[in-house]
């Protein structure tokens, strides 16, 4: 028997082609909707600046985030676990991934102090907010085998592509905001995986996570991706070769890890 939430997940999928006509038009100004003009509204908002994106690796537990305190910053999914410990939520807060969504949706929700970007086909569990914004987002290729994977979006109020790790979505949303700058931390690229796949390639922790910068990050009975990195890198590969062509520095400051092609730099030398 279907779950409530699954009930809702399939309904979002169901109406998810009108929903993207509707973004296109609103993107060309064509019954716009508060939310489009709310996204629309990020557009270079940070023309030439830089930002920080933080990934979840646990290399960040070996850095100074303090250092990010006055930084524009991007964070995501649990964040929140140790946002007391390093003393800031970041700017901006990104979710897109149905599982994080559902099982931190309560910590999500209540949130306060940071700009809320969600996938519009989370709506059902993190629900409308002041500062909370549901671009749309197309899962539509899927395979990192096709050749039309990854794309990458030129109009974050139009569309944003996923490419397999809530961090593409990111630096969609940095370029079109104008950031000039962007610097990747906790990217490790490195995970374990001792527990059972599923058909729908979902894994449940039985035990602490150690892929992510806190143990509860996917701890015991929380749900998450089979993570795929050869995916990942792929939309990392395309990322940076676009923003290239558009002369955005793409960099990676994370300690360590298993990122490639992005050019590293020291990350204390940033500052």
């Amino acid at each position: 028997m279907s779950t409530h939430s699954e009930i809702k997940r399939t309904v979002k999928k169901t109406i998810s082609f009108p929903m993207r006509a509707l973004y296109y038009l609103g993107s060309k100004g064509i019954l716009t909707s508060e939310n489009q003009k709310n996204i629309q509204g990020l557009f270079n908002k940070h023309k030439n600046e830089r930002c920080f994106i933080i990934g979840s690796g646990p290399s960040i537990n070996k850095m100074d985030l303090s250092l990010l305190k006055n930084e524009i910053t991007f964070g995501h999914n649990a964040f929140f676990l140790i946002s007391d410990k390093v003393g800031f939520l970041p700017n901006y807060y990104v979710v897109e991934d149905f599982l994080p969504a559902e099982d931190n949706a309560d910590k999500l929700n209540s949130l306060k102090g940071t700009t809320k970007i969600f996938s519009h086909n989370l709506s059902y569990c993190l629900k409308p907010s002041e500062n909370t914004l549901y671009p749309f987002f197309d899962q539509t290729y899927s395979n990192p085998d096709s050749d039309k994977f990854p794309r990458f979006s030129n109009d974050a109020s139009e569309v944003i592509y996923w490419g397999g790790t809530v961090v593409y979505m990111s630096i969609q949303l940095a370029f079109y905001m104008g950031f000039k700058q962007i610097y990747l931390i906790g990217i490790d690229l490195n995970y374990t995986v001792n527990n059972e796949i599923d058909n729908k390639n979902i894994i449940v922790s039985d035990k602490k996570d150690v892929n992510h910068f806190h143990h509860d990050y996917f701890g015991p009975g929380k749900r998450w991706h089979d993570p795929r990195t050869d995916r990942m890198q792929k939309s990392f590969n395309y990322a940076y070769d676009y923003l290239s062509k558009k002369r955005v520095v793409l960099k990676n400051a994370t300690v360590g890890g298993h990122l490639k092609k992005i050019p590293r730099i020291y990350y204390k030398s940033l500052f």
